[in-house]
């Protein structure tokens, strides 16, 4: 069987993580459409297992919790009722979460935006942490059993709730509606107000639309199975923690920007695509 040379998967995940679209992707590298698809999943098992693996006894202290609006196949509302409940097609949110002051993003769940999806994400997260946190999330009612079963009291957890008006602006399709008040609650222990954020979330969502083509709205670059669109979430978080110097964190010795991962104390170095492609089976 004929194995594609490590310096083609490299050209195919360097395409894929800066956001080129499949078809893109295999008239730039010069690869069937058949090889990427293969490769996806591939890469992104191996990247998912091996971040599950490495990030534990994490040092971050305050979190950020948000999700992001994607759709496989169709948009829910064109999609064929019986086949809504399988989790295969429509609407999909991807729930992550960002420590504020390394900027790692340590777990992320694909799925619905239900009670069963936070609870699933959040009881991922809270082993993962070594410390207690301040935790932040918008005011989702599906985080407050959640955020509680997986932390008890052992979190300072707060929610901040934007209050909008009723219509949004006529300008464009994606105008939001007049802000009128933001409320920053407290749910558990004693959240420093002047933390309560999800600011740094926010600006994590609008990265994964830029760097993953699947989630560009209006396009027909939306993911056709729900399995690619996980593998290419764990793809583009493995990119973001290990190989992408944040421009928001401090300078180290070397005078070069560190990487998520760097903050966190998870490696010691920015890492190339070529040590990606090192964590696939032989």
């Amino acid at each position: 069987m004929n194995k594609l040379p490590a310096e083609k998967r490299a050209a195919i995940i360097r395409c894929l993580v800066d956001g080129v679209s499949i078809r893109a992707t295999c008239r730039i590298v010069g690869v069937a459409k058949g090889t990427i698809l293969k490769l996806l999943p591939e890469v992104g098992e191996a990247v998912r297992e091996y971040q599950r693996s490495v990030f534990v006894n994490l040092p971050c202290t305050k979190l950020q919790l948000d999700e992001i609006w994607g759709f496989v196949a169709s948009k829910e509302k064109n999609t064929d009722p019986e086949l809504r409940g399988m989790g295969k097609v429509g609407d999909v949110w991807t729930w992550t979460a960002i420590c504020a002051d390394t900027k790692l993003m340590p777990c992320w769940h694909v799925g619905a935006r239900d009670a069963f999806a936070a609870k699933l994400f959040l009881d991922d997260l809270a082993p993962r942490l070594a410390n207690r946190v301040q935790l932040t999330t918008d005011g989702h009612h599906a985080y407050l059993s959640a955020v509680g079963r997986a932390f008890g009291y052992d979190v300072d957890y707060a929610q901040i709730v934007k209050v909008y008006g009723g219509q949004g602006y006529p300008k464009g399709r994606y105008s939001p509606a007049e802000l009128l008040r933001i409320e920053k609650n407290d749910i558990i222990g004693k959240p420093d107000e002047k933390h309560i954020s999800t600011s740094f979330a926010e600006r994590a969502n609008l990265t994964m639309r830029m760097n993953m083509r699947r989630f560009t709205r209006l396009t027909n670059a939306f993911s056709k199975k729900v399995e690619n669109h996980l593998h290419s979430v764990s793809l583009h978080m493995m990119h973001y923690n290990f190989c992408r110097a944040h421009q928001t964190l401090t300078l180290n010795a070397k005078g070069i920007h560190t990487t998520p991962a760097m903050a966190a104390g998870i490696t010691d170095h920015v890492w190339k695509i070529e040590e990606i492609i090192a964590l696939l089976p032989n």
